[in-house]
């Protein structure tokens, strides 16, 4: 059967539009034309007055630049709570576990950056944990529980592994050339305690990077919610919200806006739910490990000192300066970014952090993250099936792009998505589905000169 489709691309003011007619031919190649955008003043500032100019190994694990030096001596001692392993009797008493999943933060946030999938199948994952559920409704795993912990202190056994292969994808580009993404599959071995049992659902995810995070808290709620757009009441096809989730403290239901799936409202949860989900260590927090029989503890064992050294760490670690911003390929790229309809999700424009008590570093800065924190649905090729507060399997939260062109010269890799399975940026965008399926059409059907761009755009940020 014929069908036709019709696609309408904004820019700017205008409306590019294509017909073309499904005759299992490659649709035509989209013609963007003539794109203007200029550098804005200060873009190049990530983090605004905050963004530090280090380009190398260690730029992502540096202190805001407008810090009071006055505050140097706090940051590099909690930089240590951070660097520190639990499970080494150098650095204090032995308290992790007795399961876990690492036993210090920089296991696999190494330098502040990313996590990675295993390299091959007979590599164990280190920065990939897996979130269980029930296998039917919500809520942890009943045997389980909330993540799956592949080591265990001396005299316990770890609950399982995890092993991690690729099936290979084929796609086409309208120009022609070929491409292949990696679809993951997983098999669970070595299960301590039986069978996860039919239907449970799991959730592979890389560590994110650290820095920003103090300014992606200092956004107004106000702007965030403004963002959303749940009803896709402008019928551009994006329909981002915001995740409502508990604050285990004051015991209120809040906005997320931490982790993968934006479960997390505040990065103190999120630092403590980390510690106690990835290193079994209970805090004021969580003063009990998550889902297991045995998980009570005498008292924090993160002191609440510590946990604020770690809290004080994360908010002062600062994104990186962008390069070639001001370059024809990045600006045309820029263009394109907005013109295909990546900016629908990962805003492009600039947001404004509001004032934050104690911290005036963060406060009143032009900021450039790209993200909206919002969950959106992306499709059932990206979808673990795990529900998570209002999140559903398919919806995952925008996650930043500033300091994705640095990632190889800080961690060694390009592994992108939640499970890692992007081996580069082009891939990434190649495997977006649902609210961004048209414009990673678009995407597919750009002149070879205008995706490459798109990427020189990307390794800016």
């Amino acid at each position: 059967m014929r069908r036709m489709y019709l696609l309408g691309i904004p820019v700017g003011a205008l409306v590019l539009t294509a017909v073309w007619a499904d005759t299992g031919r490659r649709p035509p190649v989209l013609e963007l034309g003539a794109l203007t955008e200029v550098a804005e003043p200060g873009e190049e500032l990530a983090g605004g007055a905050t963004t530090v100019t280090d380009t190398g190994r260690n730029s992502f694990g540096r202190s805001l630049m407008n810090m009071d030096h006055a505050r140097w001596p706090d940051f590099h001692a909690s930089k240590k709570v951070f660097s520190r392993d639990w499970d080494d009797t150098r650095t204090g008493p032995v308290i992790v576990g007795p399961l876990f999943s690492a036993a210090s933060c920089m296991t696999c946030h190494v330098k502040d950056g990313r996590g990675r999938p295993p390299a091959s199948p007979k590599e164990t994952p280190v920065s990939l944990v897996f979130q269980l559920g029930a296998p039917e409704g919500r809520g942890p795993h009943p045997v389980y529980g909330e993540q799956l912990d592949s080591h265990a202190v001396e005299g316990r056994t770890a609950e399982g592994h995890v092993e991690v292969s690729y099936e290979e994808v084929r796609g086409e580009f309208a120009t022609g050339e070929s491409y292949t993404l990696l679809r993951p599959s997983y098999r669970f071995k070595d299960l301590s305690r039986g069978s996860l049992g039919d239907g449970t659902p799991f959730s592979p995810r890389v560590a994110p990077a650290n820095f920003g995070l103090g300014l992606l808290e200092a956004i107004p709620e106000e702007t965030l919610r403004a963002l959303a757009d749940p009803d896709d009441a402008n019928h551009d096809g994006i329909s981002g919200r915001q995740n409502q989730v508990l604050d285990v403290v004051d015991g209120q239901t809040k906005p997320g806006r931490y982790g993968w799936k934006a479960n997390q409202p505040s990065l103190r949860q999120q630092i403590a739910h980390a510690l106690v989900a990835d290193m079994g260590l209970t805090s004021e927090v969580y003063a009990k490990e998550q889902g297991h029989e045995d998980g009570a503890a005498t008292g924090p064992e993160v002191t609440p000192e510590d946990l604020e050294r770690l809290v004080f760490y994360m908010r002062l670690v600062a994104p990186p300066k962008r390069r070639d911003w001001e370059t024809p390929p990045v600006l045309r790229g820029k263009a394109v970014f907005r013109a295909i309809g990546c900016s629908g999700c990962h805003v492009a424009t600039a947001f404004e952090t509001g004032t934050v008590p104690g911290f005036p570093e963060l406060s009143g800065q032009k900021i450039y993250p790209y993200t909206d924190l919002l969950l959106h649905d992306l499709g059932e090729g990206l979808a673990d099936g795990r529900p998570d507060g209002l999140a559903t399997g398919q919806e995952w939260r925008t996650p930043p792009l500033w300091g994705l062109g640095l990632q190889d010269a800080v961690n060694g890799h390009t592994r992108f998505l939640h499970d890692g399975r992007a081996r580069n940026a082009e891939e990434a965008v190649l495997w977006h589905g649902g609210e961004a399926a048209a414009a990673q059409e678009r995407y597919v059907r750009l002149r070879r000169e205008d995706r490459e761009a798109l990427l020189a755009f990307l390794k800016s940020l």
